[in-house]
């Protein structure tokens, strides 16, 4: 008789095992091999699973978006959306490159467990992005934008709403926060990843009217994302405008950039420094004085909300969407009001200290005011390291 044979055959992600069984022969596979893996290393099921996803596609990879999983974390476990056949995950990459983030659309277009996309638009005008978007919507699956919108005029149908900071408001207030440093006015230059973002337009047009007729803008560089470009665009500012007053960073990483260079150059005690969000390495700078002020977003409540609303639309839980966006009407499914398709998000002004010229009475009501000290509270609670 012949002795029973054992036979092990592997591929690069799974085992399969034959072994004999009386007669006959029994197969079995590992738990994992009808899975694969996500960006951020967890398993997601494929055609067939029950599951579904709801996907936030970033337009980068920044600590920024560190803050902004953990709130969809903590909505996943508030509205239990693993008993509603939900799971979640969040890609980071598209590299600040508009091919790259088409091309991921267009991926998740052939994926049947997609669900629902959450975007920050690398290019608001970009007809491809537009398109990809609405073949996605046309699949049946809910999309959204955050923290940055596609072009009004000609996209606003290519998403179902925007849920983030309102960045011309947003930059506004860093504009108030230079003006209140630097009363006498001056000028200024302004550094951000990429210029064709919804948010840096509309942040660095809001600066300039915050700011006030008292300021000039001399210059205003991109990097693409590359923190070493970032450095060597403050440089180049530098070396071309002696006479520049104020540095404004508009992204996370560029607060830090700026920091390193105008400490080479040891012109802290005639350079402003204000920027927008609060990076870790920026929040250490912040409180040894070397920034002067910041406008930090909540990516942590973009996370949540995103959750929340893509989970509110699979459902048809019109009175959840009417919750968070007032003019929405259940029974046409549209937006009574204009621009009742945007959620505007929690802002914060952040000064190092007491000391800091800078008051809470010089902004908007609804912007809230931290020192350092309870700003580093407000996040250990949450128990983030950066916003």
């Amino acid at each position: 008789m012949r002795k029973p044979l054992l036979f092990l055959a592997f591929c690069p992600s799974r085992a399969i095992i034959w072994l004999p069984l009386l007669a006959g022969v029994l197969f079995v596979a590992t738990p994992g091999c009808n899975t694969s893996t996500n960006v951020d290393g967890g398993a997601r099921p494929q055609n067939g699973g029950k599951q579904k996803r709801i996907v936030f596609l970033t337009n980068g990879d920044d600590p920024f978006w560190d803050a902004c999983r953990t709130g969809m974390d903590k909505a996943a476990e508030d509205l239990a959306i693993e008993d509603a056949g939900l799971t979640h995950n969040m890609d980071k990459g598209s590299e600040f490159k508009v091919e790259l983030q088409v091309a991921k659309l267009e991926q998740y277009a052939t994926q049947s467990d997609i669900a629902g996309v959450a975007i920050s638009p690398v290019d608001a005008s970009n007809r491809a992005t537009a398109k990809a978007l609405n073949t996605l919507r046309d699949k049946g699956v809910k999309v959204i934008c955050v923290d940055s919108d596609m072009d009004h005029e000609k996209f606003r149908g290519s998403r179902f709403a925007y849920l983030g900071t309102d960045n011309k408001v947003g930059g506004a207030e860093l504009g108030k926060a230079a003006l209140g440093s630097r009363p006498e006015g001056g000028t200024y230059a302004t550094f951000v990843g990429v210029k064709s973002v919804a948010n840096a337009m509309q942040r660095i047009g809001g600066f300039a009217e915050g700011a006030g007729e008292e300021y000039t803008s001399l210059d205003s560089m991109a990097d693409d994302g590359d923190e070493n470009v970032a450095q060597e665009n403050v440089k180049a500012v530098l070396d071309r405008h002696e006479n520049v007053d104020v540095l404004v960073g508009i992204w996370a990483y560029n607060a830090h950039a700026i920091v390193r260079v105008v400490e080479d150059r040891n012109i802290r005690d005639q350079t402003k420094v204000v920027v927008f969000d609060a990076a870790s390495l920026a929040l250490t700078d912040l409180a040894a004085g070397k920034i002067d002020a910041m406008v930090v977003q909540n990516p942590y409540q973009m996370g949540y909300l995103s959750v929340k609303l893509i989970k509110a639309m699979m459902e048809d839980d019109h009175a959840t969407i009417q919750e968070m966006y007032p003019s929405y009407d259940p029974e046409t499914k549209e937006f009574t009001e204009e621009d009742g398709d945007i959620l505007t998000t929690e802002l914060r002004v952040v000064v190092p200290d007491e000391n800091s010229p800078l008051k809470e009475e010089m902004f908007l009501p609804e912007t809230e005011f931290f020192y350092y000290e309870d700003f580093k509270t407000w996040l250990n609670e949450r128990r983030l390291v950066s916003s």
